[in-house]
């Protein structure tokens, strides 16, 4: 089972999209629960995620949120980010066969113009990140964010895309992750 980790700050529909693809994991019994990590968000994002019946958490200590995650496995995602494709099958087979952390190959539709690869790193999260929930235990402090978790780590890429959440804010998200 897995449980899926975002945080928000006034991402309504950003989060509205993603959950939407979620729902087939859910239907799958992969997706175990959602927690939605608020960063004094002031739109409809609480709403939304009561909605898809996630977690929502305004006031939040990651080392407690990863340890009450319901899932044996973590998959952190920036609000707006869909993968796309067979993910709920190529998952199921991931998550049997394998203990290492994972991130989704990016969007052949969905590239950040040239320039802007070359010149910037993409965030930590742009392609999710896959890791078993006693890892991130492992690592998890109070004063930390999901993209901590995520940042230098050596992972397996899947063959399954992900539409980047930076597609869905229209590309003003480029520069600045949450």
């Amino acid at each position: 089972m897995l449980t899926i980790i975002m945080e928000t700050r006034d991402n309504e529909a950003e989060l509205a999209q993603t959950l939407s693809v979620l729902v087939a994991g859910a239907v799958e019994g992969l997706v175990s629960d959602v927690i939605i990590l608020d960063h004094g968000s002031r739109d409809g994002s609480v709403h939304v995620a009561d909605a898809a019946g996630c977690r929502f958490c305004a006031e939040w200590d990651l080392a407690d949120v990863v340890r009450s995650a319901r899932g044996d496995w973590l998959m952190l995602l920036e609000p707006g980010a869909r993968p796309i494709g067979r993910w709920v099958d190529e998952l199921i087979e991931y998550l049997a066969l394998n203990k290492d952390p994972a991130r989704f190959s990016p969007s052949r539709m969905h590239r950040r113009p040239f320039f802007k690869r070359l010149s910037q790193r993409a965030a930590p999260l742009e392609t999710g990140f896959l890791l078993r929930k006693q890892d991130a235990v492992a690592v998890a402090r109070a004063d930390m964010q999901l993209s901590d978790i995520a940042n230098a780590r050596v992972v397996r890429k899947l063959a399954t895309e992900i539409v980047p959440a930076w597609v869905a804010l229209g590309n003003r998200s480029l520069a600045a992750p949450i």
